[in-house]
C-alpha cells in the first residue's frame, strides 16, 4: 500500500466544515496522508502520521483540484475572427455555433481527440482535476456518437448535447430535428453519455422543445442538466428545476421567482463568467443567489466561440471582481460546487475517502487566486494521488 505524506502546508482547504474553520474547512499548519490514490488522513501537521514518502509543501497553501463542470471540448478550428468582430462591436448570438459544426464534421477522429486532449491537459496544469465534456458540434447521429466516444476517452463526465442548436439542414424544421434527437440520437449515444443537456434560450431551443428532449433523455437513463437564460430571461431555470436537472448553467438572466425555485430544489446554479468576459456581456450579480442559499458552482465553459479558456483561476478572479463572489465563495464554487453540479461526492473536497486530487499553490493563501489575476500560481497538481 503506497503512502505519501504532504506536510508543512500553511493553509489547507478541505471544503469540509467539520474538519476546520468556515465553510472551507480551513486547517492551518496542516498535513494530509495519501494512500492508494485517496485521502486517508487530514489534520494538524504536528499530529501527522508517517508515510513511505514525504512531500514538503514549504509553507504553501493546498486546495482541492478544480471541478470544471461545463465544457465543450470536441471541436475543430477556432473562431478568433468572430471574437475580434465582437470586440469591434458586433453582438454575440447562438448562430456562430454553426461555423464550428461544419469544421467538426469535416475533422478526423484523431484531430478531434488531439485537440480535446490538449485542452484537458491545459486545464489540468492550471489545477482542473475533474472535467465534464459535452458533444454538440456534430448534430448528426454519427457525429454525436463519435464526439461522445472521443470525450469518453478523456472523462467519465460526458454529456450529450445534440440539442445545442438546430443544424443548417433542419432550418425551419426544428421540430423534425427534435424528433430525430428523441427517436434516434438518444438511444444511439446512450452507451457513451452520462448526461443530457439542451441549449434552452433565444435562438436555440424553446422551453417546450427542451422539455421534450430532457424527458426523453431521462426515460433512456441519461441525467439532465441545462443551458439556461444565457441570452435572455426565459423559462430555462424553471424547466431545469421541473425536470430535476443537476445544474442549470449560464443563468446570466434570472428573476426572484427563479431564485425561489432554485432555493427549494437540489439543482445547482452554475455561473460561467468567462462567457460574459469573452462576449462583452453584462455579468449577473451572483450575490442574489448566494445570499438566498442557492447552491452555486463556477465553470470555465471552454468552447471556441464564446469562452475559449480552460483556466479556472481566471474564472475565480472574474467571479470575484465582476459577479461579487467573495474569494471564499468563488473557491468553494469552483471545487465543491462543481462536484455537486456533477453529483459527485468523491471530488471537490479533501476529506478521508475522497480522491487525492489537489493543488499546491505558489502562495500561502488561496486568496491570491483572485488577488493576482493572470499570474500562474499553480506549483504542483496531484491527481488520483500522483503528481502530474
Amino acid at each position: 500500500m503506497s503512502q505519501t505524506v504532504v506536510k508543512n502546508i500553511s493553509l489547507l482547504v478541505t471544503n469540509n466544515p467539520s474538519l476546520g474553520k468556515t465553510e472551507l474547512g480551513l486547517i492551518e499548519n496542516a498535513a494530509l496522508l495519501i494512500e492508494d490514490g485517496k485521502i486517508s488522513w487530514v489534520g494538524a501537521g504536528e499530529s501527522a502520521p508517517t508515510g513511505e514518502k514525504t512531500i514538503d509543501a514549504a509553507g504553501k497553501a493546498v486546495i482541492p483540484g478544480f471541478v470544471d463542470s461545463h465544457n465543450h471540448l470536441i471541436f475543430a478550428k477556432d473562431r478568433a475572427a468572430e471574437f475580434s468582430a465582437r470586440m469591434k462591436g458586433e453582438a454575440y448570438s447562438a448562430g456562430g455555433i454553426a461555423t464550428t459544426v461544419a469544421a467538426t464534421r469535416s475533422a478526423s477522429d484523431d484531430d478531434l481527440l488531439a485537440n480535446a486532449t490538449r485542452l484537458v491537459h491545459e486545464g489540468l496544469h492550471s489545477g482542473t482535476t475533474t472535467v465534464e465534456i459535452k458533444s454538440g458540434y456534430g448534430l448528426t447521429v454519427k457525429d454525436e456518437i463519435r464526439s461522445l466516444d472521443i470525450a469518453k476517452q478523456l472523462t467519465d463526465e460526458t454529456t450529450f448535447l445534440g440539442a445545442h442548436v438546430v443544424p443548417s439542414e433542419y432550418q425551419g424544421k426544428a421540430d423534425e430535428y427534435v424528433e430525430l434527437i428523441c427517436e434516434q440520437m438518444i438511444t444511439q449515444v446512450k452507451p457513451y453519455a452520462k448526461w443530457i443537456d439542451v441549449f434552452c434560450d433565444k435562438g436555440a431551443f424553446t422551453t417546450e422543445q427542451a422539455r421534450k428532449i430532457l424527458l426523453a433523455g431521462k426515460a433512456a437513463g441519461l441525467l439532465p442538466r441545462l443551458h439556461a437564460n444565457q441570452l435572455a430571461q426565459g423559462d430555462g431555470i424553471a424547466l431545469g428545476v421541473e425536470v430535476g436537472a443537476a445544474s442549470v448553467d449560464h443563468i446570466s438572466h434570472f428573476n426572484n421567482d427563479d431564485i425561489e425555485l432554485l432555493k427549494k430544489s437540489k439543482t445547482v446554479a452554475t455561473f460561467l463568467p468567462a462567457a460574459e468576459f469573452s462576449t462583452r456581456s453584462n455579468y449577473p450579480d451572483a450575490r442574489r443567489m448566494i445570499e438566498a442559499g442557492v447552491t452555486v458552482a463556477l465553470a470555465s465553459d471552454c468552447n471556441p466561440g464564446s469562452s475559449y479558456t480552460t483556466n479556472m483561476p481566471f474564472v475565480i478572479a472574474l467571479a470575484v471582481r465582476e459577479m461579487f463572489f467573495t474569494p471564499e465563495q468563488a473557491l468553494w464554487s469552483a471545487t465543491k460546487g462543481g462536484a455537486l453540479a456533477l453529483q459527485r461526492d468523491d471530488v471537490g473536497h479533501l476529506s478521508v475517502g475522497s480522491r487525492a486530487d489537489f493543488v499546491i499553490l505558489k502562495e500561502s493563501s488561496y486568496i491570491h487566486l483572485a488577488y493576482r489575476p493572470g499570474v500562474n500560481l499553480i506549483d504542483e497538481v496531484w491527481q488520483h494521488g500522483k503528481r502530474i
